[in-house]
């Protein structure tokens, strides 16, 4: 069979060549091993949240004439959720930057903590991703990786990455909240609730969401069910909602997780372990989107973040996002 090689950006062979700006230095690709190599990154940032995915990219060559790669695997300490699997498509970048996948084997097969990819194509150099669906098993723990690969003249190598921490954090995103319909807010259940249903379970409203366009200052609000009610105009709790719940606003903290933009900023567990609101405020007056307000439940079980995702006056609405921390 005609062997196919691949070339990749990739970590391969024997090191990483890093380029320092240095006028006068000479530099040389370093000469290739003469046995299977491996290397691997962690290409995610930011929390490990339980449901997310953490992704991975294993690269792995033998030079010509030693033989072919067979096979690649990845054994997490702790088995993936669903939806974990290992590419069967090997990656270079093209000339315009684009990420170009090309088959070498087929799908992933995944066993318990062990999922593997069979070779079915001639192949001396591939670069696979890998994608680790965080179980529920997993919170508040470390996860580690053992990459290897195997190859045709029986050579095998193995690529250690981790120990990860995985978050004891929540989240929740793009819940729709409506002034005097969906505005009834629990941190406990990371949910929205009308009164009818808030009626049913006051003891776990935490925040009532409303929008007045008069006074000027008030707009979109997030209030505890306690406030002074100059803060909940026009309001009728529903019997039973008594919470007394911390708020703290805060501007220009775009978390990568909720709001899902450009900004490399994430809120992580030490965030809520350090936070104290203990003097802040039990209301929120003129939230705008892209803000978002820190919370504190009146048991003290949980902190939150609530991000606004967006704002709509003429529908007295918005969309938000939260993270949590249960102590």
């Amino acid at each position: 069979m005609k062997r196919i090689c691949f070339l990749y950006i990739t970590l391969l062979c024997t090191s990483l060549l890093f380029v320092v700006a240095c006028k006068d230095d000479q530099y040389s690709v370093p000469a290739a091993g003469s046995e299977l190599s491996n290397d691997g990154i962690k290409r995610t940032i930011g929390p490990n949240l339980v449901g997310s995915k953490i992704e991975f990219a294993y690269a792995m060559a033998i030079p010509a004439g030693k033989g072919k790669i067979t096979s690649a695997q990845v054994e997490a300490s702790i088995a993936g959720a669903t939806g974990t699997y290992l590419e069967n498509n090997s990656y270079y970048t093209n000339g315009s930057g684009i990420d170009v996948g090309i088959p070498i084997g087929s799908p992933s097969i995944t066993n318990g903590a062990i999922t593997t990819v069979t070779f079915n194509k001639d192949t001396s150099a591939a670069t696979l991703r890998y994608y680790y669906v965080i179980p529920e098993t997993a919170r508040g723990q470390s996860v580690s990786f053992t990459f290897s690969a195997n190859s045709s003249d029986g050579g095998k190598v193995t690529y250690a990455l981790g120990p990860y921490t995985v978050s004891s954090m929540d989240m929740v995103l793009d819940l729709n909240v409506v002034d005097g319909a969906a505005c009834y807010i629990s941190i406990a259940d990371m949910a929205v609730y009308a009164a009818s249903a808030a009626a049913s379970i006051p003891d776990k409203i935490d925040l009532v969401y409303l929008y007045r366009a008069t006074p000027a200052s008030f707009s979109h609000a997030l209030v505890s069910p306690v406030a002074d009610p100059i803060y909940l105009p026009g309001v009728t709790l529903p019997a039973g909602v008594t919470r007394n719940t911390k708020i703290s606003k805060a501007w220009n903290l775009r978390d990568f997780n909720l709001a899902r933009l450009q900004y490399g900023v994430y809120i992580d567990d030490l965030d809520f372990q350090q936070l104290n609101i203990s003097e802040a405020p039990n209301f929120a007056l003129n939230l705008k989107a892209e803000a978002g307000a820190w919370v504190e439940t009146s048991d003290g079980k949980y902190r939150a973040y609530i991000y606004i995702n967006s704002v709509t006056n003429s529908t007295k609405s918005a969309k938000i996002s939260i993270k949590r921390y249960t102590f």
